[in-house]
């Protein structure tokens, strides 16, 4: 799995979830849909996703290093 199919993942999960709550609970949590989907677009044009950030930080990156880029890519 690459660290890019990871982050979409993360994403989606993050966007159904804020979904469900707002329907749930309060729709303020659209915002949350909201904060998602812009960051996705802006890292359309900068390259640059603060997830993508926090996942290097968090040692996604190292262990697809480990590995040979067997199971990850970090383009």
């Amino acid at each position: 799995m690459t660290i890019e199919r990871i982050l979409r993942g993360i994403a989606g999960f993050f966007t159904l979830l804020s979904v469900l709550l707002a329907h749930y609970h309060s729709p303020y949590w659209l915002l949350f849909t909201a904060f998602v989907g812009l960051n996705l677009f802006q890292s359309a044009f900068t390259d640059w996703c603060p997830m993508m950030a926090l996942l290097k930080k968090l040692g996604i990156a190292s262990q697809c290093a480990s590995n040979g880029g067997a199971t990850c890519s970090t383009k």
